[in-house]
């Protein structure tokens, strides 16, 4: 099943990726301009990919409610179904394998702000409006420089170094952008047998620091030393600069080892594969100039 999709925020890292990948598999993609009406620009469409987000983290507690909202109204003039990346703030410290059922307990305040989106799109299912929400952890892409893994853990892989933001070897949930664009296209294209909201974790890979460290010296045939984060430095920064501050507040995630479930997007798309970790490893060492060895 394939159709008219508006994708919000296409020049972002999910927004882009699913941009591409309903081109890919025939869908007539229309990118949603900012600024502009998103009710008018929902007319006539299917589906609605909200990958909007502010930038590094500014000002949430007032925007993700807005574009919330607009995204509602856009859903309801036009009766798409809305599917949205969701996180994994919503859950603070419960136990993994983080699942549907997993309580939202959020122990951040970006945690609070978007456990109240969610509840918001869930309302919304109630009232008419069909939502997907498709759960990913930190996302992977090697053409995104922003991206934490590029920007941060891998910056000075070149040189033999690598960054833990954390407990070295807490292993977390990472989502490879194209493999979950990838299961947002089979999602839409099964969205009328789905829930009214239907919230799918995206298990992608389950790795630590220390894990990349290994596998990265595996495809050079050099060791790779692992170095902790100067989170110190964002203390110091954090009264001047907003992503300082926002950052400091979810660092409780980079030593909490987590996972995602993957059972019920395999109960949904069964066969479903994630590309190898291998591969994702090998993308980002060539983004950077690395060459395997």
């Amino acid at each position: 099943m394939t159709g008219k999709v508006l994708v919000l925020g296409a020049s972002g890292g999910f927004g882009g990726a699913a941009a591409k990948a309903f081109a890919e598999a025939g869908w007539q993609v229309s990118r949603f301009t900012r600024g502009t009406d998103m009710v008018a620009a929902a007319r006539g469409m299917d589906l609605i990919v909200n990958g909007l987000n502010p930038p590094g983290y500014h000002d949430w507690a007032n925007l993700i409610p807005q574009i919330t909202g607009q995204v509602l109204a856009a859903a309801k003039a036009s009766g798409a179904t809305v599917l949205v990346p969701g996180n994994v703030y919503v859950y603070g410290r419960e136990p993994s394998p983080w699942g549907p059922d997993t309580p939202h307990r959020p122990v951040s305040r970006k945690g609070v702000i978007r456990a109240t989106m969610e509840a918001q799109y869930r309302e919304a299912s109630a009232q008419g409006t069909r939502v997907i929400l498709l759960r990913g952890g930190d996302f992977m892409q090697p053409d995104a420089p922003s991206s934490v893994l590029s920007r941060v853990v891998l910056k000075g892989v070149a040189k033999g170094r690598i960054v833990s933001l954390g407990d070295p070897a807490a292993r977390r949930a990472h989502a490879y952008l194209p493999d979950m664009a990838r299961a947002a296209v089979a999602l839409a294209d099964i969205r009328d047998t789905l829930p009214a909201f239907a919230d799918v974790p995206f298990a992608g890979h389950c790795f630590s620091t220390n894990d990349l460290a290994t596998e990265v010296a595996r495809q050079t045939g050099k060791p790779e030393k692992v170095g902790r984060f100067a989170w110190w430095q964002l203390r110091l920064l954090a009264p001047f600069w907003e992503l300082a501050r926002e950052l400091l507040e979810m660092r409780y995630l980079y030593d909490l080892p987590h996972s995602l479930s993957p059972a019920e997007l395999d109960r949904l798309l069964p066969g479903f594969a994630v590309t190898p970790l291998q591969q994702v490893v090998a993308l980002h060492l060539a983004a950077a100039g690395v060459r395997a060895g």
